[in-house]
């Protein structure tokens, strides 16, 4: 039975995941309003926007380091702030040289509390000795989606005021939730021995890497292709235009909520495998879709399917290192960003090439690939110290 103390940082780490999730739309939902105020062409603002998810990559790799040695709380009590004070001053940036390392340090803090908010959710999963990931993934997607309902009603205001106001709750949740988060001694199991000389083997963790990686290449398709298809494509209008996204997302918070008692009921491999399935039949009813209706239902069908793997990489990764030092999910969650880098260049490319159908053949076949990945998500625990 939980303890008070695993209690506390179950909510601790519930407000980890909902200020991330704050953060991180907070940026991203102001993009256009970025690029207008700085006056980009869509070649620079692309090569702006690539600066987050290649130097998110870098703080991931880093936290991974950082945590083996100093553990996820502290990484998240300095990167958590970083996160939030990179969104103000990205809304205050006068110009386009200053917003540069703005991105920089955005980048960075995203990649850093990406991995070190996972790390505290496998602790948590940990103690808890039951499936609770999807539940901490579900909390970022409703705060997420609280922050696109915030610039929504906010529209007309001042951009430094409208991106600035929500990180006031983001810094305060961040600082709350500092207090009782995991410590390095707890997120490790007890009479778990650490990998060899400090090193950690590929070899277990790639099923993981991959499926994490064709996972947001369907991701970047979605997100950054969703509303050219629907105007393009299926001839949307610009009220019904939202409409897949929304799907998608909601698709994606729905099955989040029910998505630890699946896996404890049918266990992590069934419900990736079944995910896969569901979301390689999204992208086949986007590639087919005659009407707008049964796209914007296509879309959600990716998105069911594609919401149930994020939370089983990291809690498979964390039964792989139960030394609790963070590589492992810290290498899992980089493939987070190489999957959405790989995917916006690779459905953008195929659909300059082609079209916008022929694009989304590709995450439907790397999508399919995680059905077959699935059996990496159900590993036996380690007992042994682990050897490169």
């Amino acid at each position: 039975m939980p303890s008070q103390r695993d209690r506390q940082a179950r909510v601790a780490t519930y407000v980890v995941y909902a200020v991330q999730g704050l953060s991180f739309a907070s940026l991203l939902i102001q993009v256009a309003n970025l690029q207008a105020k700085h006056g980009l062409d869509e070649g620079t603002l692309t090569l702006l926007l690539l600066i987050v998810p290649v130097l998110a990559g870098v703080g991931s790799v880093a936290a991974g380091a950082f945590a083996a040695r100093m553990g996820s709380k502290l990484l998240l009590r300095v990167a958590q702030p970083a996160v939030a004070v990179a969104v103000v001053l990205a809304g205050l940036a006068p110009s386009v040289p200053l917003l540069v390392p703005v991105l920089l340090l955005f980048g960075v803090a995203v990649g850093a509390v990406d991995a070190g908010m996972n790390m505290q959710g496998v602790a948590v999963e940990r103690r808890y000795g039951v499936q609770v990931l999807n539940g901490f993934h579900c909390v970022w997607s409703v705060f997420s989606m609280a922050a696109a309902l915030w610039a929504s009603a906010a529209a007309g205001l001042p951009l430094p005021l409208v991106m600035a106001a929500p990180m006031v709750i983001a810094v305060a949740g961040s600082l709350y939730a500092g207090r009782d988060l995991c410590t390095k001694e707890e997120e490790t199991a007890d009479g778990a021995a650490a990998p060899v000389g400090g090193t950690f083997p590929w070899r277990p963790i790639m099923p993981l890497c991959l499926a994490m990686a064709f996972l947001y290449v369907g991701d970047a398709a979605v997100s950054n292709f969703n509303t050219v298809f629907m105007k393009d494509v299926l001839g949307a209008s610009a009220s019904v235009v939202p409409l897949a996204y929304a799907a998608y997302q909601a698709a994606t918070l729905v099955v989040r909520l029910g998505g630890d008692f699946a896996a404890r009921k049918y266990g992590p491999a069934a419900i990736v495998r079944i995910g896969g399935l569901i979301a390689t039949l999204g992208f086949l009813g986007v590639v087919l879709a005659p009407n707008q209706p049964l796209g914007i239902v296509a879309f959600a069908l990716t998105g069911m399917g594609l919401a149930v793997v994020a939370p089983q990489s990291f809690s498979a990764a964390g039964k792989l290192d139960p030394a609790g030092t963070g590589v492992a999910i810290a290498r899992v969650n980089l493939f987070n960003y190489v999957g959405f880098i790989v995917g916006a260049a690779l459905v953008g490319g195929i659909a300059d090439a082609a079209d916008m159908r022929v694009a989304f053949v590709a995450p439907l076949v790397l999508t399919a690939v995680i059905v077959a990945l699935a059996p990496g998500f159900q590993p036996k625990p380690a007992t042994e110290p682990h050897r490169a």
